[in-house]
């Protein structure tokens, strides 16, 4: 594909790079939309410059584009009427969560209303005997599992970033115990939805299984924003395990431990978790997390189940990385020291970033089937082995999903191009192996062009049409996915 002109700035959305989208205009902003908002809203829009840059970023490498105004809604009849409003106007919506995400989902690349829905943050429902919850979209994992704590279950979605689940059932997000519980696809039975029109439609039940027609929850799931708003979501929840025992094991490379993890799953040992970090990710870790972690690719398991069947998994586990030249078992069973190695991965991302202070990541997410994975992390070692620049890795290998984090300097172009150069180079190699160019961080502004290769033209174009059935003048998150033009 063809490559942005040398004078580009790196972290502006070029056409032709790694699929982020050429720089759109922004639309005009009418002024009386403004006085409309704020007739409706009062104190809750707001057009400072700090909070509208607030909203025009996330953790991606891109620089930041804010909205033109940004509302905090506490209601689905308060997105209803900002979007009533904005399409009268012809003006774009952004739906923002926590912020968290990592390929431009927040960025208003054609200016537009952020709405805020951290206001709605209710648990609207927890039926405990159905082993389900019904909550708003800016409750955050963490918080509905602080509801649930007095009632024996768990939502088991963990992502690392304490998200929102309107924002995770957006991104079809899965995270750390996807090996187990699968992802926001497997866990979202129905939902409240916002359109361009203004029409608010529910989907789905909270019975198990239907076959009631088109199933419009997961096109909802998974389309970032740009077909609605989502505003509530009933999500499956499970029952905490009676035992649960956690473990890290170093080995000598990455392709022993990788193998260790496709034995694991081949053999049906059904582990919680299994996640991969690479040496200088632990090297990071220990820093940030004050750990004494041998500096070696090291696994990171937890086991849930009964008393015996824990011990059981751990055991044959062991066994299998013994094969593998697995050492130094190191388990965590009393809760706080389970928390400490868990709270130490996922704050992995942050530690990465303190290998190069000042940097930005550029981070990788492919997926590939689980018998390809030792293949393609190992071939992805010796990719970053020639690179300049810091690449650690991670990964919720369970799932043949991983992570390079490559660090730049965001005032060196020279760096975000090889960033993309390799992130390229990862992509296309997952893709060859029956892969996927994102495992859970989905499209965005950075994936476009891989979305054509991964599934091919005419599957994008039956994405398009169905946008255009739904958002015909392409006011919902424009610029987002795949190109547009209303």
């Amino acid at each position: 594909m063809d490559r942005p002109p040398a004078d580009v700035h790196p972290l502006h959305p070029q056409e032709g790079r790694s699929g982020a989208a050429a720089p759109r205009p922004r639309r005009p902003f009418d002024p009386e939309l403004l006085t409309a908002l704020a007739s409706a809203f009062g104190q809750r829009v707001s057009t400072a410059e700090a909070v509208r840059a607030h909203h025009g970023r996330d953790e991606s490498p891109f620089d930041p584009q804010p909205p033109d105004a940004v509302v905090f809604a506490e209601s689905t009849e308060e997105v209803r009427t900002t979007i009533e409003l904005c399409a009268r106007y012809g003006v774009p919506v952004i739906p923002y969560g926590n912020g968290s995400s990592l390929e431009g989902h927040l960025l208003a690349v054609e200016g537009g209303v952020s709405i805020d829905l951290s206001g709605m943050n209710r648990v609207l429902a927890i039926n405990a005997e159905d082993l389900t919850a019904t909550v708003e979209a800016g409750v955050s994992r963490k918080a509905l599992n602080e509801a649930l704590r007095d009632t024996g279950l768990f939502f088991p979605i963990d992502p690392g970033a304490d998200a929102s689940i309107g924002g995770m059932s957006a991104t079809r997000a899965s995270g750390t115990n996807a090996v187990r519980y699968g992802t926001m696809r497997e866990n979202v039975l129905g939902l409240t939805a916002v359109l361009a029109d203004g029409r608010v439609i529910k989907t789905g039940t909270r019975a198990r299984k239907s076959s009631a027609g088109y199933d419009l929850t997961r096109l909802f799931v998974g389309s970032e924003g740009t077909l609605g708003v989502i505003t509530e979501i009933t999500v499956r929840l499970y029952p905490q395990p009676e035992a649960v025992s956690a473990a890290v094991c170093a080995f000598p490379s990455m392709g022993e431990a990788v193998r260790t993890v496709i034995e694991t799953i081949q053999l049906g040992v059904p582990v919680a978790r299994v996640e991969f970090v690479d040496m200088l990710a632990i090297r990071a870790i220990n820093r940030h997390s004050n750990l004494t972690l041998a500096e070696s690719p090291t696994l990171f398991f937890e086991f849930h189940g009964t008393e015996a069947s824990v011990k059981e998994q751990a055991e044959t586990v062991q066994a299998l990385a013994a094969e593998h030249a697995g050492s130094g078992f190191a388990w965590a069973t009393r809760p706080e020291e389970r928390s400490r190695l868990w709270n130490a991965r996922h704050n992995a991302y942050f530690a990465m970033l303190q290998l190069k202070p000042g940097c930005r990541a550029v981070t990788t997410d492919v997926c590939v089937p689980i018998s390809r994975l030792a293949e393609c992390v190992v071939e992805t070692e010796d990719d970053l082995r020639g690179s300049p620049l810091p690449c650690p890795i991670v990964g919720h290998v369970g799932d043949g999903n991983f992570h390079v984090a490559i660090l730049i300097d965001p005032a060196r172009p020279e760096e975000f191009s090889e960033a993309e150069r390799l992130n390229r180079r990862i992509v296309e190699r997952a893709l060859r192996m029956g892969g996927t160019c994102t495992g859970e961080h989905g499209i965005g502004l950075h994936k476009m062009d891989f979305l054509i290769d991964e599934h091919g033209s005419d599957a994008v174009d039956v994405m398009r049409a169905l946008k255009h059935a739904l958002d015909p003048r392409n006011l919902m998150n424009p610029g987002k996915i795949f190109t547009y033009t209303a």
